[in-house]
């Protein structure tokens, strides 16, 4: 994937424009679809259709698509769920597939019989990056990326922030450039197609780690860092009015037991969407397969969640399931019977 060009068009994709077209205007964007999860073999149907199909985010991908094309692009457009399982599946792709193939190119095609020659230390070099980078993912796959899931699901660890991980991220494709330099300038190989077609995934996969570390740097970080202060921002305002609030006021909020809102008037309260949520959760589904089955973000089925909570005053799974059932919005018969056992 080619590293975005740092003055940026004006010019951006569009929901309406087939999916083929857009492909056709920078293949690099196969790489996307690939780690979107989006299979080929779509016709012309337009990326909005495309992405609908696949349960993605159709403004993620095409913030996505339109930094990998240097065009103008909004960082604010960014589902952080789906971005954080784009960059997910583009560490397996490195760390599984490319630089294995290329490992095993090198061996193919350098001689590494002696420990002093020149193939085996390229070959060494190679290793030593590969741990690198492999290293460098860990870290995120194992620290960043739990950090950001537990933030989705509002809660904010006080220890780690994503800034503190910012001034430690280092790019780690330079060694790459390196890499190839040693070989056009010292490999010892007149004609050897196996080496040049190394060479070439070489120069691609330093492009590719090159703009996925960009992506990390331009889109990801600053939509994590959004997240965090979203969520100090409530939890002072939270504590603010905690502690603003008339000591008699909190007796009868804790001794009030009564509610004299009648269900039909709560029921009333309700978005279509939030009837729906509180059908699935009365059928037993988390967050996850919530957000899955309605083409949500887990954030967004947890802030529904709280809104239902606090318009109906319940707040258990056991509660809503009683309401949905006794106020009509679902049979008993579709309730699991682990649920009502």
């Amino acid at each position: 994937m080619g590293s975005p060009d740092s003055s940026t068009t004006a010019f951006c994709y569009s929901p309406t424009q087939t999916m083929r077209s857009i492909i056709s205007d920078n293949s690099l964007l196969l790489m996307a679809l690939s780690r979107f999860g989006i299979p080929l073999g779509f016709g012309d149907k337009t990326v909005e259709q495309v992405c609908m199909d696949q349960g993605i985010d159709c403004s993620t991908f095409l913030t996505v698509a339109d930094y990998i094309s240097g065009h103008a692009y909004s960082p604010d457009d960014i589902d952080l769920e789906q971005l954080m399982a784009y960059l997910k599946k583009a560490h397996s792709y490195f760390l599984d597939f490319q630089l294995p193939m290329i490992r095993r190119k090198l061996l193919e095609a350098i001689d590494i019989s002696g420990v002093d020659s020149i193939g085996f230390l390229i070959l060494r070099f190679y290793d030593d990056y590969a741990t690198e980078v492999r290293t460098h993912m860990e870290v995120e796959n194992d620290h960043v990326f739990p950090y950001v899931a537990a933030l989705l699901e509002g809660t904010l660890d006080k220890n780690f922030s994503i800034e503190s991980y910012a001034k430690g991220h280092a790019h780690i494709s330079p060694k790459l450039q390196e890499l190839k330099d040693i070989i056009v300038r010292y490999y010892p190989e007149n004609s050897n197609d196996l080496l040049t077609s190394a060479l070439f995934d070489i120069i691609t996969c330093e492009q590719d780690l090159s703009a996925h570390c960009m992506a990390e740097d331009d889109l990801f970080i600053p939509a994590v860092s959004r997240l965090e202060k979203k969520i100090e921002t409530e939890e002072i305002k939270k504590i603010s009015e905690e502690r603003s609030a008339p000591d008699e006021d909190i007796d009868a909020k804790s001794s009030d037991n009564t509610d004299s809102t009648t269900d039909a008037e709560k029921l009333s309260t309700l978005s279509e969407r939030e009837k729906e949520i509180v059908c699935l959760i009365a059928k037993g589904l988390t967050n996850k397969e919530i957000a899955s089955q309605l083409y949500l973000s887990v954030h967004t089925v947890a802030t529904h969640r709280r809104n239902i909570s606090g318009k109906l005053r319940i707040h258990s799974p056991a509660g809503l399931t009683i309401f949905a059932i006794v106020n009509g919005l679902l049979p008993i018969a579709d309730i699991p019977r682990s649920r009502i056992q």
